[in-house]
């Protein structure tokens, strides 16, 4: 085991290099093998909130409208219970005075902003109409970075089976399942 934490600290080390050159998205994936090889390495949950913050900021759904959902993750259908519950959560993780690692002042202001929109009904209904306009509107074959980069393979979040629903014609859907 000691030989999966000694590759588990150079895994994180690297993360962090990453993180400090702003690729988030590599720096999660070597932060996820680093907690797989030993699950207990110090602070590699911080490590990995702040990737996941900024990962899903730049997952944009309307062009320039940022996923607040995915920046706070929680689904579209949270209340503002959840909404609460997993702003502090986030909050007491990356709040820059206990979380020292490249990133985590950013990723709290996202967090921020997020909590912001939808804890405030007005603005969350307001960005949700948003969010309905465009999956509507949007082309058949979405651009690369719409699709959500940080979904696990079995995993499908809730707007993107609203986008599925508009975009995917039905005859296909029944003439597949006939077959």
């Amino acid at each position: 085991m000691e030989c999966n934490k000694d590759e588990a600290v150079r895994a994180k080390e690297i993360a962090e290099k990453k993180m400090e050159n702003n690729d988030f998205e590599g720096a999660r994936k070597i932060a996820l093998k680093a907690q797989n090889l030993y699950p207990e390495l110090e602070n590699i949950t911080q490590l990995l909130s702040i990737c996941e913050v900024h990962c899903s900021a730049s997952n944009r759904l309307l062009g320039s409208e940022k996923d607040w959902y995915g920046i706070l993750q929680v689904e579209k259908l949270a209340d503002e219970l959840m909404v609460k519950k997993q702003y502090r959560r986030l909050a007491l993780i990356l709040h820059p005075d206990k979380n020292r690692f490249p990133g985590a002042e950013a990723a709290f202001k996202l967090i921020c902003e997020a909590n912001a929109v939808l804890s405030d009904p007005a603005k969350k209904s307001l960005y949700d109409s948003k969010i309905k306009v465009s999956v509507r509107s949007a082309p058949v074959n979405p651009p690369h970075h719409q699709i959500n980069k940080n979904s696990q393979p079995n995993k499908i979040h809730f707007y993107e089976i609203n986008l599925l629903y508009y975009l995917v014609p039905t005859h296909l859907y029944i003439s597949h399942k006939n077959q």
